[in-house]
C-alpha cells in the first residue's frame, strides 16, 4: 500500500476505528509500543547511557574470564534505532563516536586484531562523520573527531591514512 492510498484510508475512518486501529497496532507490534513509549516518555538520557554501557560489554565484558566480543553490529543496531525514534542527533552523534572511541581503548592492549575490526570501525568513522556533517553538528564534533584520526595513526592502524583523510576536512 502506497503512503497516498493510506492517508486517503485513514481519512475515511471515524476516530474510533481509527482509535482502535492505533491500539491494536500497538498490542501486535513491538515496534509500535517502542515508538509510542519514546514518544511519551522521551528519556533520552537513559536511553544513550543504557547503550553505551551495552557497547561497552561488547569490548569490555563484566566477567573478565570471558573474551570480548568486539561486534560493530551491535553498536549499529542501537544506533540505527535511535535514528528511527528520531533521538536528538547530537546525542546519536555523541553515541556514533563513543562506539569508535571505547574500540580504540579496546585496541590500545591488543596486537592481534584482524583487519576486518579495522575495517568496520573505519565504516562506523565514516558513517558517523557524514552524519555530523548532514545535521550541522561539525562545531560540537570537529575536535572528538581529529582526536580519533590522530589516535588511528598513534596506534598505528593500517587504514589510519583513511581517517587522516576524513579528518582533514576539519582542520
Amino acid at each position: 500500500m502506497s503512503k497516498r492510498a493510506l492517508k486517503k484510508y485513514l481519512k475515511e475512518l471515524d476516530k474510533e476505528d481509527l482509535e482502535e486501529q492505533i491500539i491494536d497496532l500497538y498490542e501486535r507490534l513491538d515496534e509500535v509500543k517502542v515508538f509510542y513509549n519514546f514518544v511519551f516518555n522521551p528519556n533520552e538520557r537513559k536511553l544513550i547511557e543504557n547503550a553505551k554501557v551495552k557497547i561497552g560489554k561488547e569490548y569490555f565484558p563484566e566477567n573478565r574470564r570471558k573474551r570480548p566480543k568486539a561486534r560493530r553490529s551491535v553498536a549499529q543496531k542501537l544506533i540505527k534505532h535511535f535514528k528511527k525514534l528520531g533521538v536528538d542527533p547530537i546525542k546519536t552523534a555523541d553515541l556514533m563516536l563513543y562506539n569508535i572511541e571505547i574500540a580504540q581503548t579496546y585496541a590500545e592492549d591488543r596486537s592481534n586484531i584482524k583487519e576486518a575490526f579495522y575495517k568496520s570501525m573505519y565504516k562506523s568513522y565514516e558513517e558517523a562523520v557524514k552524519f555530523i556533517l548532514h545535521n550541522g553538528l561539525t562545531n560540537e564534533f570537529e575536535e572528538r573527531i581529529i582526536k580519533i584520526a590522530l589516535h588511528t595513526e598513534t596506534q598505528d592502524w593500517p587504514n589510519s591514512y583513511l581517517f587522516l583523510k576524513i579528518s582533514s576536512q576539519f582542520d
